[in-house]
This record gives C-alpha cells, structure tokens and sequence, in this order.
C-alpha cells in the first residue's frame, strides 16, 4: 500500500494571502469505520480533498450541470472522518492565479457527471495533483473504485447516497469572487445501480454545509 508523506499536523494555519508558495496537501477521510480494518490490507472507502492556499477543494455530485467542485476548510469536510493528510509538494502559483485555474477546472466537473467508480472525489484530487505537482495520489486511496469498474459485487450492497435536492445559488465572497453555497440537508436513500452512479457516497447522517466553486466562463 502506498503510504506517502503522511502528516496529522495542522495545516490549516496556512492562511490565504499574497505569498506565491503554497503547499498542495491531499486529505483523506474515512467513509465508513470499517476503514479502520479495511486499510491495512489496502482497502477502504474514502473520501479526499485537495488543500490549496489554506483551502480544501473536493468534488460531489449533484443534480445540475453546473460545477460540482467546492470548497471547505481543510480537514472538515462535512460528513467524512478525517483520516491523514499527505504533502503532495510545494508551487509556486498567486492565490488569484489559483483561484482562476480551479475555476477553469470546475468547468469539467459538473456534479452531473460524478460516477461511483469513473470520476469521483478521488479521480479529481488526483487529476489536480498531477496537474500541479505533476504527482498522482497514492493508489490506496481510490484502489475500491478501481476494483469495482473490474467486479461491481466487490461494493457494498448498503452504501448510502446523498445528493443536492435543489439549485444551489451564487453569492459574492469577501476576496470579489463567486461561490454557490448551500445548508439544504441532503436526504439519504437508497437507490438502484443507475441512480447510484450519480450521486456522492457520504454517511446516512451527513449534512451538506459547502461553497461551491463557480466555474469560469467560456
């Protein structure tokens, strides 16, 4: 199993500002306790996001064609268990630099589009990571989704869903660019293979509370 640079220590001290240096940090989190069994032996179901200027980026599903991608404080993604964080390496990018090139890259992650097992949180972090540091995630991290586009009966019957039940809405944040946020409860049922595709994995009590990242405009 890959391990990486694997690093509990806070990071999210690591405030937004004019510095051109940043950290690229993968956090990773537990779905599901069984990880605590599961990962030994190099599975587990998890959930991972991209930290960047003191910002975590993630990617989930919802069901419009508009940007899926979003943002959170690092390591509190809502509804994950925080499992490690693992340093990716350092750029050299402004954050307003940044901050226009997650948006051109929110133009390709609709929440429409999020697939279980071909284009999930998992292939967005480390599309990013390789597109920034030239870096992939380590395999574990996503070794499920690669195992069930082989064998579907390898995923759990009982995985629950959740998905956005209404359009989110853009509101102007504090550095002039737009974020759509939502606090709407997601509702948690389940649903047939088709539907299943669609949507984000997360805990049948998890509550949504994310800004997503406004894509930019062609």
């Amino acid at each position: 199993m890959g391990t990486g640079a694997v690093s509990n220590s806070t990071s999210g001290n690591q405030n937004v500002s004019n510095n051109s240096e940043t950290n690229v940090i993968l956090n990773v989190y537990d779905l599901t306790p069984i990880n605590n069994y599961s990962y030994w032996i190099g599975l587990g179901i998890f959930h991972s996001g991209i930290e960047v200027h003191g910002k975590e980026y993630g990617f989930g599903a919802h069901d419009f064609p508009i940007s899926g991608v979003f943002e959170v404080e690092p390591k509190s993604c809502p509804g994950f268990i925080y499992r490690c964080s693992i340093s990716l390496g350092r750029i050299n990018m402004p954050f307003s630099e940044f901050r226009a090139y997650i948006e051109s890259v929110a133009s390709e992650y609709h929440g429409d589009t999020y697939h279980l097992i071909s284009k999930n949180c998992n292939h967005f972090t480390d599309d990013m990571a390789h597109r920034l540091t030239g870096k992939h995630i380590p395999g574990w991290v996503n070794r499920l989704a690669r195992l069930g586009s082989l064998c579907s009966c390898l995923l759990p019957e009982s995985l629950q869903v959740t998905t956005v039940k209404q359009l989110p809405e853009y509101h102007e944040m504090e550095d002039g660019t737009e974020s759509l946020s939502t606090v709407t409860p997601c509702d948690s049922t389940e649903v047939d293979d088709t539907e299943q595709e669609k949507h984000l994995l997360s805990p049948k009590d998890g509550n949504l509370d994310v800004a997503f990242v406004r894509e930019a405009q062609k």
